[in-house]
């Protein structure tokens, strides 16, 4: 197992983590989350060997290989899937071995060094390599190109396939959804879910956290605190540690001021001074309950969105490519003030360059596309942080935007996107993707925008900043188009989903659930095209349309038949309503007995009796709760079933 006893480490002369303990069993699957800045990467650093302590003990088994997520890959000229069986350094190892032994000439050791590679996996590891890449989004057809052919994120892709081809005790990944999109993120998700080892993963992405870790480590002021269960359970536990701590650190508070009054009233009152002293002492003794630090650094809002006719933009039979290679042909799509649409479908089918399109960067093969004249559209994409003046400040770039906007309102409004000081008023040049992605973000804000277009907004943003996007994107009334693998921002945030795939773009019917049901039933082939070959989205044919029926009978039967399956599965659907009306119910009635629960003044001598019947009727609720959702799981694979039989 991994000990980490009363560790400090730090940066510079200040500790990152201080005085704190940690045990994690072999087989766990960890979650490592904390704010930028508190010392995950540096903990990775610790556990491969590659930092030490400045105070307290590590232990890793010595006996344990140790896997992980390199963040940089140089322009190789080996190729990708050899680049990935370079991670299994048995396997190199055995090989080595055969071709030493093969030069010897000896009959025994080459016998030996071919048991060692059948050992090692060595007859299947370019099929367990190529199963790897293709899983990470690869085309069989690129597995040979030079890794150097490849874009800085297919090439994190490539790393990231290099560890998992390891055959590790300890597998340390570092942000692997960053660069990935949906089709991909659920892959890994499987992948690492059958993982055997003791996985510790560092993502900002709450849904990968919570289906794939079993626990989670959290980084707060200097301490390490390990929690039971997915990232979820530990927002409830954090939560209602809060709401604990904050209601014994105000009563703590209210005698403290108590005996402050008694100290200054009879202090300097011979018979009662003594009496005095023994509560300063008291307050000197008394541990002190630190307040709970819950704000988080974002506070943003989204401005009222302009007005404008509707619809806000409307594509007619457009085709959209590179040069006159069309990747989308004949879409037709329309977007009314306040919708709310993702955009799903495997990577390289053209959903950026829809974006794009919609943004006006991209102008139609054929078609039109038709924006209302009071369109105000606010555009990010991942090209935009390269952008960006490096020369100048958060303030200089929003003042660029607005030149007679007062500093103070400026400088207000940036810190609601955590920019303070004179990190507000610096050069961005040396600011990480995380901020320079929040300033994008805060310019995007600023500007008032009545159509939103975000492809991919959550990329290197902590997990505090995506909540803060996700509460804003709830609050906005203009129009969103959003690309993200970040699930919990979808389901979030949108209402409606468009498919990109075949080179077509129709509304899908159905949530992510459905989405990812579709995809296990389509043959992979898309993936990176080489970029000195083809563009980044490579063409796709288009969407056969379905056969008519070939007379009015025909079309009167399969109008009763879909009647009839309609009739049938009625009853399931309104169970599951019922059920999903209840849940709520119970979850709202929970939500204000936890409301009531966090009142400091419960926790009084007086209202012990009050509590408890809280805590009890809290009890009841969970343990209906907890019943509702399993009626609910039930009723929901019975209504699939009967439609997918229908």
């Amino acid at each position: 197992m991994i000990k980490l006893d009363s560790i400090t480490l730090r940066r510079g002369v200040e500790p990152l983590i201080e005085q704190s303990s940690a045990t994690i069993y072999p087989g766990h699957h960890v979650g490592l989350v904390g704010g930028n800045g508190t010392g995950k990467s540096s903990l990775f650093s610790l556990l491969q060997g590659e930092l030490g302590t400045d105070a307290g003990e590590v232990h890793v088994p010595s006996d344990w290989t140790i896997a992980h997520l390199a963040q940089e890959t140089p322009a190789l000229e080996r190729s990708a899937i050899d680049h990935v069986m370079d991670g299994d350094t048995e396997l190199r190892a055995a090989e080595a071995a055969i071709e030493s032994a093969h030069a010897s000439g000896d009959g025994h050791a080459i016998g030996e060094a071919h048991a060692r590679y059948d050992n090692a996996g060595g007859y299947t590891a370019r099929a367990r390599a190529g199963e790897l890449l293709s899983g990470l989004g690869f085309p069989a057809r690129v597995h040979d190109q030079p890794v150097a052919a490849f874009s800085g994120g297919w090439r994190v892709r490539i790393n990231l396939a290099r560890a998992l081809m390891c055959p590790s005790d300890l597998l340390l990944l570092d942000e692997p959804t960053n660069h990935l999109d949906l089709e991909a993120v659920l892959w890994l998700e499987g992948w690492l879910r059958q993982y055997q080892g003791t996985l510790i993963l560092i993502s900002h992405d709450r849904d990968f956290l919570d289906a794939v870790c079993g626990e989670i480590l959290h980084i707060e002021r200097r301490r390490m605190t390990l929690y039971r269960g997915g990232y979820t359970d530990f927002e409830r536990q954090r939560a209602e540690h809060l709401a604990q701590q904050q209601a014994m650190y105000e009563k703590q508070q209210r005698e403290i001021a108590h005996m402050q009054k008694f100290i200054n009233r009879w202090r300097a009152q011979a018979n009662k001074a003594k009496a005095a002293q023994s509560r300063v002492k008291a307050i000197e003794r008394m541990e002190k309950v630190a307040p709970a630090h819950v704000d988080s650094p974002f506070d943003f809002r989204f401005p009222e969105a302009p007005e404008a006719s509707s619809p806000l933009i409307s594509l007619q039979r457009v085709s959209l490519g590179y040069g006159d290679q069309p990747i989308l042909r004949d879409v037709d799509l329309s977007l009314r003030p306040g919708a709310r649409v993702g955009l799903l479908g495997p990577n390289g089918a053209g959903k950026s360059t829809l974006v794009k399109a919609l943004a006006g960067e991209k102008e139609p093969i054929t078609g039109d596309i038709v924006r209302s004249n009071k369109i105000r559209v606010g555009y990010f994409a991942q090209h935009q942080l390269d952008q960006l003046d490096t020369s100048a400040s958060p303030v200089a770039h929003i003042q660029q935007i607005s030149p007679n906007a007062r500093l103070q309102r400026v400088r207000d409004f940036l810190g609601g996107f955590d920019f303070h000081g004179e990190q507000a008023t610096s050069p961005v040049a040396p600011f990480s993707g995380g901020e320079k992605a929040r300033l994008v973000l805060a310019m995007l804000v600023w500007h008032a925008p009545n159509l939103l277009l975000l492809d991919e907004p959550t990329n290197h943003l902590d997990l505090e900043m995506r909540h803060a996007l996700t509460v804003a994107l709830q609050g906005y009334e203009g129009a969103v188009v959003t690309v993200s693998h970040d699930r919990h921002l979808l389901n979030s945030t949108v209402d409606d989903y468009v498919l990109v795939a075949d080179g077509a773009a129709q509304p899908f019917d159905g949530d992510l659930n459905d989405y990812h049901k579709w995809l296990k039933q389509q043959d992979r082939d898309d993936g990176p095209e080489v970029a000195d070959v083809q563009p980044a989205e490579a063409p796709a044919e288009p969407t056969p349309e379905p056969a008519e029926a070939t007379s009015s009978a025909d079309r009167k039967e399969a109008r009763r038949q879909e009647a009839a399956r309609r009739q049938a599965i009625k009853p399931l659907k309104d169970r599951v309503q019922r059920l999903l009306d209840d849940i709520a119910a119970v979850d709202a009635e929970l939500r204000d007995v936890e409301a009531k629960l966090a009142d400091p003044e419960l926790y009084n001598d007086d209202a012990k009796e009050r509590l408890n019947e809280l805590l009890r009727h809290q009890g009841e609720l969970k343990s209906r709760y907890e019943g509702l959702e399993s009626e609910w799981m039930a009723a929901e694979e019975e209504l699939q079933s009967a439609q997918a039989s229908a």
